[in-house]
C-alpha cells in the first residue's frame, strides 16, 4: 500500500468531537485528520460510536462539542456548502427500487445540482468506477444486496467530493461484491480522494486503511498504521523455518542476527520471533544458508488489528 504524499493539507480535520444522548456518552474527545490520498480507518465494534462520529462529522448530527472542518471549511448541521465537499455513503440503502441504476444516478445527480451534459459523463464515470456500467440499465429491484451497496457508492461519488465517507460499506453482502467494494474504494484512493471508511471487519481495516484509529465505548484508544499500533501493544512478527541440519547451532546463529528477538529450534525447525519479518526474511534465510540448515518452508505469522484490539479494550472485536 502506497502512503499519501506526506505535508500535504489535511481534507478533513476533526477536533474533540462530543455527543451525549441523555445519561450515556456517545462520543467523547474523538479526534483525527485524513490527508490527500489517505484511507483513514475507524475500527470498532458496533455501538463503538463509528456512526454517531462520522454524522458529527458529515453535519448530519449535531454535536455538543468539538470542531470539523473540510477542505478548510468549517462543517455542521448548517453549512449546506461546506456539506457539498462531502460524498456521504451510510450503512441504510438510500436508492428507489424501482428506478434504473441509471435512473437513481440521474435523479441524485439533479439534486446536487449537476448540469444535465455532465451528469450524463458524470454518471458513466461512477458506474465504472463500482463496476455496474453493464447492468446500469436494470432495475435496482432486480440487484443483489452487493450490487445495491456499489450503487450506493456511485451516489456518494458523483458530485465530486474531496472526503468520501463509507460507513460499514460491506455488511451483509456476498464475498464477491465485498471484493468488488474493496477494489472500487482501493482506486479512488490511489486517484488522490481522501476516505474515511468505518467498519468492525479487521481485514478490511488491513487491507485499506494507511492509518487506523481504534474506537470503542466511544473513545479513540489507539491510531497509528498497522505497523505502528503492533509495535504500541509490544507485539512482534513470527517465523518459521521448517528445516534440516543442526538446528541448534543455527538457532544461537539467528539470535544473534540485528531484528532477532528469539530464535529457537523444534523437531521441525525454528522459530524466530523478529521485528519486521518481511524486511528481514532475505537476511534471514541467507544465514539460515550459511549456518548450513535446508530451509523446506518458511511461514510468516505478524500480529494483527485483532490481537491490538483485544489488547487495548480487554474484549474481541466482535464482542
Amino acid at each position: 500500500m502506497t502512503m499519501p504524499a506526506s505535508g500535504a493539507s489535511p481534507v478533513l480535520e476533526a477536533r474533540d468531537l462530543q455527543k451525549r444522548f441523555g445519561d450515556r456518552v456517545a462520543v467523547d474527545g474523538v479526534g483525527f485528520t485524513i490527508a490527500p490520498g489517505e484511507t483513514y480507518g475507524l475500527l470498532g465494534p458496533n455501538g463503538a460510536g463509528k456512526t454517531t462520529t462520522i454524522s458529527m462529522i458529515c453535519g448530519i448530527l449535531a454535536r455538543d462539542g468539538g470542531t470539523v472542518s473540510v477542505a478548510g471549511q468549517p462543517v455542521d448541521v448548517g453549512t449546506p456548502a461546506a456539506k457539498a465537499t462531502i460524498g456521504y455513503v451510510p450503512q441504510d440503502l438510500a436508492i428507489y427500487p424501482d428506478l434504473t441504476a441509471r435512473e437513481n444516478l440521474s435523479f441524485f445527480a439533479r439534486l446536487y445540482g449537476l448540469k444535465r451534459t455532465d451528469a450524463k459523463a458524470r454518471i458513466d464515470d461512477v458506474l465504472e468506477v463500482v463496476g455496474l456500467a453493464d447492468r446500469a440499465g436494470d432495475r435496482t429491484d432486480q440487484y443483489s444486496g452487493g450490487m445495491k451497496r456499489r450503487l450506493n457508492i456511485a451516489i456518494g461519488l458523483l458530485h465530486r467530493p474531496q472526503l468520501l465517507v463509507l460507513d460499514e460499506p460491506t455488511v451483509g453482502v456476498d464475498p464477491q461484491s465485498r471484493n468488488a467494494i474493496l477494489e472500487s474504494v482501493e482506486a479512488l484512493g490511489r486517484e488522490g480522494m481522501a476516505i474515511l471508511y468505518t467498519t468492525h471487519y479487521m481485514e478490511e481495516a488491513e487491507r485499506l486503511c494507511h492509518r487506523v484509529g481504534i474506537i470503542d465505548t466511544g473513545k479513540i484508544r489507539a491510531e497509528g498504521t498497522r505497523r505502528e499500533l503492533v509495535a504500541m501493544v509490544g507485539q512482534r512478527d513470527k517465523v518459521k523455518l521448517s528445516a534440516t541440519g543442526d538446528l541448534g547451532a543455527a538457532a544461537q546463529t539467528l539470535a544473534r542476527e540485528p531484528g532477532v528477538a528469539d530464535a529457537t529450534a523444534n523437531e521441525n525447525g525454528l522459530e524466530l520471533i523478529v521485528d519486521d519479518a518481511r524486511g528481514l526474511l532475505p537476511r534471514l534465510l541467507q544465514a539460515a544458508a550459511d549456518a548450513g540448515l535446508t530451509v523446506s518452508t518458511v511461514e510468516v505469522v505478524e500480529p494483527d488489528l485483532e490481537a491490538v484490539f483485544l489488547h487495548l479494550t480487554g474484549r474481541a472485536l466482535r464482542d
